[in-house]
């Protein structure tokens, strides 16, 4: 099954689901970028929005682009706030957007299903002004080195949804090559996780 379409089947249930991934994230977010002040923010993978209203109240304006039909039919439910632009586009392409736009560009939970790091980090590069951050958040590769990956349950049947390997040093090579500088970064356990490899990796790097 193919990433879209494994997530247009996932829209349905993702927010109910049991996914201690996804709520630590939502807490990584709101920790790491609450205290921000933006004028325009460009969310990659916006999925049903968990993150999206936190975006629009820490800035002016918001696009929020994710290639699922389904996932953004559900983050227009959840965020119908004025200054967010929801559009389907893939990031693995060239990103619909003006060059030097942004001052905050966002991922979180995608890059695990992005083969080429250089193209997305490319383009975060090219959106970005001078100054502006780009905060990525993903799932830890200690617990891909140990077989975890995205996956979800319907009417019994698990779908596990293709995912790619990227170990930390090539996240700090990809931005070193598009100059951005590693301001921080940090590693995040759920308080399920006692006892085990970190959950999350985030990253905060300055154009």
């Amino acid at each position: 099954m193919k990433v879209e379409d494994a997530y247009n089947a996932w829209s349905a249930t993702y927010d109910s689901d049991h996914n201690r991934t996804r709520d630590l994230d939502e807490q990584v977010a709101r920790q790491e970028l609450q205290n921000l002040r933006c004028k325009v923010v460009l969310e990659l993978g916006c999925g049903t929005g968990k993150n999206t209203q936190l975006l629009a109240d820490i800035s002016e304006r918001v696009y929020s682009l994710d290639f699922s039909a389904g996932m953004i039919e559900k983050a227009k439910q959840r965020v119908p706030a004025a200054n967010v632009t929801f559009e389907l586009a893939d990031i693995t392409k060239c990103w619909p957007v003006d060059d030097q736009l942004f001052d905050l560009v966002v991922c979180n939970l995608v890059l695990e299903h992005v083969e080429d790091l250089q193209f997305v980090f490319s383009e975060a590069a090219r959106a970005l002004i001078a100054g502006g951050k780009f905060f990525v958040s993903e799932l830890h590769p200690f617990r891909q080195y140990q077989g975890t990956q995205a996956r979800f349950q319907q009417a019994e049947q698990t779908t596990q949804i293709a995912a790619f390997l990227h170990h930390i040093a090539d996240f700090l090579a990809a931005a070193e090559s598009h100059q951005l500088k590693l301001d921080a970064l940090k590693e995040w356990w759920h308080e399920e996780d006692e006892g085990t490899p970190p959950r999350l990796i985030s990253f905060m790097f300055t154009k």
